[in-house]
């Protein structure tokens, strides 16, 4: 009797499971085949737009232009190989390269796959109208990165590029994610939290032939931050076209407020081939063009280093404005002999300045002693970033007994005195703290904080980055060494006297840094007009330049903002 129980109820369960599939199979299978094969979820990605980025005129430096994308919707499995065939007719690319695409990108048959990026307006039209015969074709257009002025202030705005793994760790608990395009180096990276945009989506429900049926739902697309720098395109470009394709850099500054007006570097490049993503161009990038020399790059300041020695020896008393020293061409330090660059005979500190007599300054080092220069140098924050608004600035170095006896472990020496009190030796600076550093100089004693932002998003912070100390070094002693700097050009044996030549007066400091046999570094570090200065400029050249060859490229700047009534 149980057994019959039991098998009546297997039965009727066993009924009722048949029953369901009956009724989906038969009763309303035709209703569901409809549904599924009529209907279906589409989600449209509404791409917003990054940031733009404008110097201190409006002038625009990163825009933002109209790409397209081709998408395809790979649920009809029948279609998708002579979709495919057209789309790689049309834009002239390899079928297999899109069938990998395809497959690599799929995720389900609702969601559209890309196949191909950045297609010029006329294929995006020509593959437009073919969508009535290939319904599962999606032109998307997309806002892709423009640089209107190619590889102009490269350095400075950086360049775009998916997020590597580094990034993604730093960044992921602020929303970023694998394969987002980010800013690398510049104001892309800085400020790339301000300028990305929010992407959206639409949701949308289609037939079976692509035609629209309904929107399920909308999330709004953002655009980013605006930033405005405090960079002036026309001197930038004027900066850019002295440049030359040596290893040079420059720094054009306001002295009083520490607005970056011009910062340029060479070899630089083209952000523009990071949205191309050309391997041929990528491959065929000069070697370091990626460096922003002007704060990343570390060299031995040279004769302009004798700008902070000249300080410290009249502040410490250890010398004066009547103090001489006779140059003969060389002098004694410790057992061996310390050269001059010239036979400058009796030199006083301005002549020593204008015509960047080493022996003076070998004698001034020797009575100031090490531990005194370094302090000095530390007054200048020549061992700390000026905190400029870029990423990457280094620190730069000044050594000193201490640190030679704990990393070298080796004695301070007489002789190391003598370079370091030149600028030589293990001192390293980067070119935007040899800008800062003359800056005292041209507004009488005041230490700025370089900056290159000058809006963010309509807001104005210029005011907030202007940050200025009071150098701890007496006002006299500034504005004599102040007056030091304009021999340099207006003596006729001043190592800078080409610039004389110029209809406005220049003041500054020339330096050659020895790195290595038959390779120097060339400085030039000044500011104009000398009364009331309105610049300062740095310059730097790297492996192949001298204070000469510095100067002549400032000469060739100041001309071409002249021309251009810049002055």
């Amino acid at each position: 009797m149980r057994l019959k129980v039991f098998n009546f109820i297997i039965l009727l369960f066993f009924l009722f499971i048949l029953s369901g599939i009956f009724n989906l199979e038969i009763i309303q299978g035709k209703k569901f085949k409809y549904l599924a094969e009529k209907n279906c979820v589409r989600l449209l990605p509404q791409p917003g737009a990054r940031g733009r980025i404008f110097d201190r005129k409006g002038d625009i430096i990163a825009d933002n232009h109209l790409s397209y994308d081709v998408l395809i919707l790979p649920q009809e499995k029948k279609q998708i190989d002579k979709t495919l065939s057209i789309i790689a007719e049309v834009l002239g690319v390899n079928l297999k390269a899109l069938k990998d695409r395809v497959k690599k990108g799929y995720i389900a048959s609702f969601v559209p796959v890309v196949v191909a990026e950045n297609i010029d307006i006329k294929k995006a039209i020509a593959l437009g109208e073919l969508k009535s015969d290939y319904n599962n074709i999606i032109i998307q257009p997309r806002p892709v990165r423009y640089y209107p002025f190619g590889k102009l202030a490269s350095h400075v705005i950086g360049y775009l590029n998916q997020i590597d793994h580094w990034r993604l760790t730093k960044l992921k608990d602020y929303g970023y994610e694998t394969k987002d395009i980010v800013g690398f180096g510049g104001i892309e990276e800085k400020f790339d939290y301000y300028l990305r945009q929010q992407d959206g989506a639409l949701s949308i429900e289609i037939d079976h032939r692509g035609k629209f049926v309904r929107v399920l739902g909308i999330k709004p697309a953002g655009n980013g931050k605006d930033i405005q720098l405090t960079l002036d395109l026309k001197i930038q470009k004027i900066v850019e076209d002295a440049l030359g394709d040596n290893k040079n850099s420059v720094i054009v500054m306001n002295p009083y407020t520490g607005e970056i007006i011009a910062m340029a570097n060479s070899p630089d490049f083209n952000p523009a081939i990071f949205i191309n993503k050309t391997a041929f161009t990528l491959a065929n990038l000069a070697e370091s063009a990626l460096i922003n020399r002007a704060i990343s790059g570390e060299y031995p300041a040279a004769s302009v280093f004798k700008l902070v020695s000249a300080c410290a020896g009249l502040e410490t008393n250890k010398i004066s404005l009547s103090t001489t020293y006779l140059c003969s061409g060389s002098t004694r330090v410790g057992n061996r002999d310390f050269g001059c660059w010239e036979t400058h005979k009796e030199e006083n500190l301005a002549e020593a300045i204008a015509h960047s007599c080493d022996i003076f300054f070998y004698k001034t080092g020797l009575l100031l002693g090490p531990q005194a220069i370094h302090d000095y140098a530390v007054k200048f924050c020549l061992s700390k970033p000026t905190g400029i608004d870029l990423p990457y600035e280094k620190n730069g170095f000044v050594p000193d007994p201490l640190w030679k006896r704990l990393h070298k472990l080796q004695n301070w020496f007489d002789g190391d005195t003598a370079n370091f009190v030149i600028g030589q030796g293990d001192l390293l600076v980067t070119p935007i703290q040899m800008a800062r550093l003359m800056a005292v100089f041209a507004n009488h004693g005041l230490l700025v904080s370089p900056y290159i932002v000058k809006n963010v998003g309509g807001k104005d912070i210029s005011l907030s980055q202007q940050k200025k100390n009071i150098i701890p070094i007496k006002g006299a002693i500034i504005d004599y060494v102040r007056k030091d700097l304009r021999g340099v050009v207006s003596d006729a044996s001043g190592t800078a006297n080409m610039l004389a030549e110029l209809p406005i007066s220049v003041a500054g400091k020339t330096g050659t840094a020895e790195v290595s046999r038959n390779r120097t570094h060339g400085w030039f570090a000044g500011f104009f007009p000398y009364n009331n200065p309105r610049f300062v400029i740095c310059v730097l050249q790297e492996n192949n330049g001298s204070g000469h060859s510095a100067s002549l490229l400032v000469k060739q700047i100041i001309e071409g903002m002249i021309i251009e009534n810049l002055i």
